[in-house]
Formats: C-alpha cells, sequence, structure tokens
C-alpha cells in the first residue's frame, strides 16, 4: 500500500512539474518571426466593403490603388479584406501598398 502511494505520490508530482513547465512556456512563448500581427483598423481586418462604404477610408483606398473601387468586379470581394486578396493582384497589392494604406487608416482611426 505504502508502495502504491509513494508511486501515485510521485506521478501527481511528476504530471505537475510537466503542466507547470508546459505553462511557463506558453506564457514566454515568442511568436515566429513569419507571424504578423496588425492593428484592429488595417488592410488585415477592414473588408474592402468597409473601406469603400465609409467616406473617411475610400480617399484612402483611391490614393494608393487608383481605380479598385471603380472596378465592376470588386462587389465580389467586398465582405474579403485586402491581404486576403493580396495572392490575387500582388503586383497591385503589394506589402508595401497595403502598409502605407494601413499607415494612413491609422491616422484616419487616431483621436
Amino acid at each position: 500500500m505504502k508502495k502504491l502511494f509513494t508511486i501515485a505520490a510521485a506521478t501527481i508530482f511528476s504530471v505537475s512539474v510537466a503542466v507547470s513547465m508546459a505553462v511557463v512556456a506558453a506564457e514566454n512563448a515568442v511568436p515566429a518571426k513569419s507571424e504578423k500581427t496588425f492593428p484592429a483598423n488595417s488592410t488585415s481586418t477592414l473588408t474592402i466593403g468597409e473601406f469603400i462604404d465609409n467616406p473617411k477610408l475610400k480617399p484612402i483606398l483611391d490614393k494608393y490603388l487608383p481605380g479598385f473601387a471603380a472596378n465592376e468586379q470588386v462587389g465580389m470581394a467586398r465582405g474579403l479584406t485586402l491581404r486576403a486578396i493580396q495572392s490575387y493582384s500582388p503586383d497591385a497589392l503589394t506589402d508595401d501598398a497595403l502598409g502605407k494604406i494601413d499607415a494612413d487608416v491609422a491616422k484616419v482611426a487616431a483621436p
């Protein structure tokens, strides 16, 4: 009986140490360099429809992507973000262009 108690106690201790180590590792985890974070209002979070419908954001879209909002096919993508469709038009939707749009959007959203 004493041996069974010792084994059970050792098992519980080992599990609690493993769980504690996992929690510490998760708390100290550093995102991979390929992971990008974006502000709440950005080309990764705002839909194309939100850009077009917002009188403060549409001029930004027109500034960096002239003619984009007027394109006949844009209606099909209204529910998508610019980042989501970037791979379909990489020449126009470059990281540089989207970064500039994000910077201007941040100025509009700032108090």
